[in-house]
């Protein structure tokens, strides 16, 4: 196989490991913990793995060596960058505690689990995966491990390799069914272990435990780099304005974070629209008046970030996708109905059967973006949001407002619109330093836990704005992260999203700084991701973390 003098060279590259992990490793417990909210509900759900202590490795254990330990291993839900160091780490650790010890992956997600399709991941395979981007090694999915039917299958391959611990790779959801998993085996004494990995572009499976989940960093970069070549072209040509959607639909962290890495004129933050409750119009009056004030300054140009969610966040446009999905509800009459009505009457036919409130806002959007939120739902019977091109929808109205303003005498410059999506570009990049040192990490962590016998723990590495030998691993139990949420109509345990915080201090220095680079060029232009060089560009953390973690 051919591969690029990059991946070569990457090959070559050791990630760095916390201090503690080294050598003979201490199993430190903390005080007992209880779930983030709803305690009752959540202790009754999980009697045996509710309360646990916050574990902590720390050096100076005494050298002891465990029997051979097969552990299995899940990539599940979307890619992130460093999901094959996770499993580097899970590997050379558990070879560390016992060489006998053999790691089976299960491919294609968790569907392989359920469906027994799995392969031995032996030393010479991983070889050719470290340091890279993407989850090919096994694949991933996007089944939901959440039946006894399910649990009962995936168990009796499990029992056949005699595979003593799993290990789920994914982001919220896929951590909270790894929990509800942890505790079914432990009622069935089934002698299998169920720890879960942070993962998740989108940044918001985060808490005082875990710090960032992995591939945020690398995406980041990744979006942060197009972005500063965006300014840059815009800066050169000077008369485009770039209407860029960025990936994230439940939080604007990449959104926040891409603003401070390259600061640009707008950014749109979809928790403090839902804060403000503003409307689609106060939006587009806010985009449009800083267009106007750089053109008054004779910049026709400008950048302006628009998270994936946002349209979600809209007060006004929630309540009338809300209606949407229940209007074309799966299976409805009304939805049989729809599809009967022929494609140029359809939008007309929406409009009267919504409540004059959510009608109004449904006529006032361009065709394009009406008929998009008409068209197949998800899985679970949603508007499928990330289809939506509010980039668009955003740069229609503003160019209507300005025709406005302009016929006013209030915009007297002239506006070009370019469109972008920043989505799967960063999801499968090659990991940055910090990524590969991160994932390593939390793979060898996740060993250390399988070591010490612990299950419904998810791996944990702290202090990560420090030098990586200074990291604190350790794990964190799942439930200590859950509430009781209404999905689909009943009350579930569930990991609690991590929206961005409007009183944190990534966001507080953004509002400091968002009017000068509104009017102002300030651009920053970060570049590619960098892997050789000074220590400062090479293994910088996110602004992010450097701004929550500052003393």
């Amino acid at each position: 196989m051919t591969i690029s003098a990059l991946q070569q060279a990457r090959a070559q590259y050791q990630p760095k490991l916390p201090k503690s992990l080294k050598g003979a490793v201490k199993t430190v417990p903390g005080a007992a913990t209880e779930s983030i909210a709803d305690q009752a509900d959540i202790k009754k759900l999980f009697p045996n793995t509710y309360g646990m202590p916050i574990i902590t490795f720390e050096e100076g254990g005494e050298g002891v060596s465990i029997p051979a330990c097969n552990v299995g291993v899940i990539l599940s839900g979307g890619q992130a960058p460093g999901g094959h160091n996770v499993i580097s780490g899970i590997f050379d650790g558990i070879k560390k505690l016992n060489p006998e010890s053999k790691l089976y992956g299960f491919l294609g997600g968790p569907g392989g689990l359920v469906d027994h399709k799995y392969m031995e991941i032996t030393a010479d395979y991983l070889e050719g995966f470290r340091n890279t981007g993407g989850f090919d090694i096994i694949g991933s999915g996007r089944t939901k491990l959440e039946e006894e039917a399910q649990f009962d299958k995936g168990l009796e391959i499990l029992k056949k390799l005699d595979i003593k611990a799993l290990v789920i790779i994914g982001g919220d959801d896929s951590n909270t069914n790894a929990c509800v998993l942890a505790e079914y085996y432990a009622v069935k004494r089934a002698g299998v272990q169920v720890i879960g990995c942070p993962k998740t572009i989108d940044g918001d499976l985060k808490n005082e435990m875990i710090e960032t989940s992995f591939g945020f960093d690398t995406a980041v970069k990744v979006y942060s780099e197009l972005i500063g070549n965006i300014q840059r072209d815009a800066n050169s040509a000077k008369k485009y304005w770039h209407f860029i959607k960025l990936m994230g639909r439940s939080a604007s962290h990449i959104g926040l974070e891409a603003a401070l890495q390259t600061q640009p004129n707008i950014t749109l933050i979809s928790e403090e629209v839902a804060a403000k409750k503003q409307t689609l119009g106060e939006i587009v009056n806010y985009m449009a008046g800083i267009i106007a004030k750089r053109a008054a300054n004779g910049e026709n140009f400008g950048v302006a970030l628009i998270p994936e969610g946002l349209v979600e966040f809209v007060p006004e446009m929630k309540s009338l996708i809300e209606e949407l999905n229940d209007l074309l509800a799966e299976g409805s009459a009304a939805e049989q109905e729809f599809k009967m009505i022929q494609k140029s009457h359809r939008l007309e036919w929406v409009a009267g059967k919504l409540s004059p409130k959510a009608s109004a806002v449904f006529q006032s959007l361009p065709s394009s973006i009406a008929t998009q939120l008409t068209l197949d739902r998800d899985p679970h019977g949603n508007v499928q949001v990330s289809l939506i091109e509010t980039e668009k929808l955003l740069g229609e109205m503003v160019k209507t407002k300005l025709d406005e303003m302009k016929a006013a005498g209030e915009f007297k410059g002239k506006f070009g619109t370019q469109y972008h999506f920043f989505g799967y570009e960063g999801r499968c990049a090659a990991p940055s330093n910090f990524d590969a040192d991160y994932c390593y990490s939390l793979g060898y962590t996740a060993s250390f836990l399988i070591g010490s016998g612990k299950t419904g723990y998810m791996s944990s590495v702290r202090n990560t704005i420090a030098p990586a030998d200074q990291w604190i691993a350790g794990g964190v139990p799942v439930t200590m992260m859950m509430n009781m949420e209404k999905r689909h109509g009943h009350m579930k345990p569930v990991i609690q999203k991590a929206l961005v915080e409007l009183d944190g201090a990534p966001f507080k220095y953004f509002v400091a700084n968002r009017e000068k680079w509104a009017v102002e060029t300030s651009y920053l232009y970060p570049g590619p991701i960098q892997y050789w060089g000074p220590s400062e560009v090479c293994d910088r953390t996110t602004v992010t973390l450097q701004l929550e973690q500052a003393k």
